[in-house]
């Protein structure tokens, strides 16, 4: 079976071809870094206008990267959502459109399941029941995943999620845009014991984040030495707060495997390519006797091979059903969009729920 992904949600204009479920042919990836840069952030206007322009050269450079051609594909699985909604429309109505105009059946797939199951891209892959911390720009969650089609939520961000503050503290030491990069690049040559900034480890047993008050901590100090005259020492600073915000993801998500009594544990997301967030995870799992998987960097930030997989687990529900419609907020450990009749709209908190 050869399935088509197509992924828009934000920045990253993604296509990849997967064969039966497991074997990635292709896997395309447009970055807008250079169109969003000189703003700071992702403008979602310029965003959705980039889609426009590349999603049908990067399709198309995937079935040829593949070896194959449209007529060949079985099937395609899109994201529907969380995500900028002029981004994801984008993304949505090609895939409809391909869909209509060639006879191929189309399965919806939430952007979040699709970071979950992305481990399963890898020759190494957990057991079921596994933890899953999913950490990007937009998401920071643990999340229980019992099979290919069941989540349960453990975890969220009561705030900024842990790229946003990366971004956020990246602009406000005149660092590039994307924040992650930039600060674990200039974390490598600073001390990570340099500034004790807070770690917001939340109430009793409690597996909720909080970045706002790290950030804020950063914010404090840069503009404290400013006044002062000092010259900032960034390398320290970007070490310091990396290693506030790592220990926390750390801690937490590999105290929720504990408390569950699972023994595997996998990341995801962006933020999941951040070396020392990889490297102090797998030290402490390993202090604790508990595995941990790690995506390839490729598979962590957005790509659609991930898309592609989570549409092969659920493409018996497959639908060419033009009312689906596109969500902007993520709907893990909330009630489901009424999305259209064969569509569904994301994991939830339930025991069991359709990855599309």
């Amino acid at each position: 079976m050869l399935l088509l992904g197509i992924e828009s949600s934000c920045d990253e204009t993604a296509a990849a071809v997967l064969r039966d479920g497991r074997e990635v042919l292709a896997s395309v990836v447009n970055s807008q870094i250079a169109v969003h840069s000189p703003y700071g952030g992702v403008v979602p206007e310029l965003a959705s206008r980039q889609h426009l322009t590349n999603i049908e050269p990067v399709v198309a450079a995937a079935l040829t990267q593949a070896g194959i051609t449209l007529d060949e594909i079985d099937g395609l699985a899109v994201t529907q959502g969380p995500g900028l909604v002029g981004s994801l429309l984008v993304g949505l109505s090609f895939a409809k459109a391909l869909s209509l105009a060639k006879g191929i059946p189309y399965v919806c797939v939430d952007h979040i399941v699709g970071h979950l199951l992305s481990i399963f891209l890898e020759e190494e892959q957990p057991a079921f029941p596994y933890i899953a911390l999913v950490v990007s720009g937009g998401h920071s969650s643990i999340c229980r995943v019992a099979d290919y089609a069941a989540y349960e939520l453990l975890g969220r961000t009561k705030d900024d999620a842990a790229g946003e503050a990366f971004d956020k503290v990246a602009k406000l030491l005149g660092l590039p845009y994307p924040g992650g990069p930039a600060i674990s690049e200039l974390a490598r040559q600073g001390n990570r014991q340099a500034i004790d900034f807070p770690r917001a480890w939340l109430d009793g047993d409690s597996h909720d984040f909080s970045f706002s008050g790290v950030k804020t901590a950063v914010a404090n100090y840069v503009r404290l030495k400013r006044q002062q005259g000092d010259e900032l020492p960034v390398a320290d600073i970007c070490a310091s707060f990396q290693e506030a915000v790592v220990e926390v993801l750390a801690e937490k998500t590999i105290a929720a495997a504990h408390s569950a009594k699972i023994r595997d544990v996998a990341l995801a997301g962006g933020v999941g390519a951040n070396p020392r967030l990889r490297e102090y995870l797998q030290e402490l799992g390993a202090s604790r006797g508990i595995r941990v998987y790690l995506p390839s960097p490729a598979y962590c930030t957005d790509n659609a091979a991930m898309i592609a997989l989570a549409g092969y687990h659920c493409f018996q529900e497959a639908t060419r059903a033009l009312d689906t419609d596109v969500y902007s907020r993520s709907h893990l450990g909330r009630p489901q969009p009424k999305t259209g009749k064969h569509s569904y709209g994301g994991p939830n908190s339930v025991d069991r729920h359709r990855p599309c």
